[in-house]
C-alpha cells in the first residue's frame, strides 16, 4: 500500500464509524447551503471563477432535465428534402421515432426486479432517534457529558461481537434486548419454524439502525434455513435467506418474520 493511504488502511483494519452513512448524508445535504453562502460572500476574482463554474453546472443540469423530458416524446425523424415527389396520401406515413420503447423496456425490467424483491410490508412508520436512543451521562460528578446512547429497542448482535472499552463505547446495546432467533413463517408451505438469525440486512428507518442491528417492524433480516432443506437453482442446500419482521418485538417479546421466497 502506498505511504499516504493511511485512511484506507485504517478502514480496512478497524472499519468505518457506526454513523458514517448518516454523516455522509448530512454533509451532502449541507452542500446546497455551502454553495449559497459562497455565492453571496465571495468577492473579486474568486467570485467570477465560482460564478463561471456554477453557470456550467446549471447548463449541464438543464440539459439533463431536457433530455429526461424528451424521453417520452414521439416525433418524425428529421429527413432531408426528398429527391422524388411523394403522393399526398403518403405524407402522413412518416415513421415516428419512439424514444418511449427504450424507456418502457427499462421500466419493465425495473418492475420485474421490484417484483422479485417485493416485501410483505412495503411501508412502515419511521423511528426517531429520540425514541430509539436514551442519553447516558458519564464522567465526573461536576462535568458529566451526555455523548453515550443506550438503544431502547431489540437488537441483534453477532456471536463474534466484542464490546469496545467503556471509555470509547458510544452506543450501548443491553443484553436483555438482544435476540438470536426468530419465528419465521414460510408463505407457501404455511409453516412456522424458529430459526437462528445470521444478520440484519436493512432497517428502513435509518442506515445507522442497520449497523447497530436494530430489530423493528419492517426490518429485513437474514436467517439460517439449512434445517428446512431448501435448495438453490443449482441444487445446493440454501444456507441463508432473507425475511421481513412483521411484528413489534419490543411489545410482543418475540420476533415474528415472513420468509421472502
Amino acid at each position: 500500500m502506498p505511504q499516504n493511504e493511511y485512511i484506507e488502511r485504517h478502514r480496512k483494519l478497524h472499519g468505518k464509524r457506526l454513523d458514517h452513512e448518516e454523516r455522509t448524508r448530512k454533509k451532502a445535504a449541507r452542500e446546497g447551503h455551502k454553495q449559497s453562502e459562497n455565492a453571496q460572500n465571495l468577492r473579486g476574482l474568486r467570485a467570477k471563477l465560482y460564478a463561471k463554474q456554477r453557470h456550467s453546472q446549471k447548463i449541464q443540469m438543464r440539459k439533463a432535465i431536457k433530455q429526461h423530458e424528451e424521453r417520452n416524446v414521439k416525433g418524425a425523424p428529421a429527413e432531408n428534402e426528398p429527391s422524388n415527389p411523394i403522393p399526398s396520401y403518403l405524407l402522413d406515413r412518416a415513421n415516428p421515432t419512439s424514444a418511449k420503447a427504450l424507456s418502457s423496456q427499462i421500466k419493465s425490467k425495473r418492475a420485474e426486479k421490484a417484483a422479485r424483491f417485493s416485501v410483505p410490508i412495503p411501508k412502515v412508520k419511521g423511528i426517531s432517534e429520540e425514541e430509539l436512543f436514551k442519553v447516558v451521562k458519564t464522567g465526573k460528578k461536576i462535568n458529566k457529558k451526555g455523548w453515550k446512547r443506550v438503544v431502547t429497542k431489540p437488537t441483534f448482535v453477532g456471536p463474534d461481537f466484542t464490546r469496545r472499552p467503556v471509555k470509547y463505547e458510544r452506543f450501548i446495546r443491553p443484553m436483555g434486548l438482544r435476540y438470536k432467533k426468530a419465528n419465521v413463517t414460510h408463505p407457501t408451505l404455511n409453516v412456522t419454524v424458529q430459526l437462528p438469525i445470521l444478520g440484519v440486512k436493512k432497517n428502513p428507518s435509518n442506515p445507522l439502525y442497520t449497523q447497530l442491528g436494530v430489530l423493528s417492524k419492517g426490518t429485513i433480516i437474514e436467517v439460517n434455513v439449512s434445517d428446512l432443506g431448501m435448495v438453490t437453482a443449482s441444487g445446493k442446500i440454501a444456507w441463508g435467506r432473507y425475511a421481513q419482521i412483521t411484528n413489534n418485538p419490543e411489545n410482543d417479546g418475540c420476533l415474528n418474520a415472513v420468509l421472502l421466497v
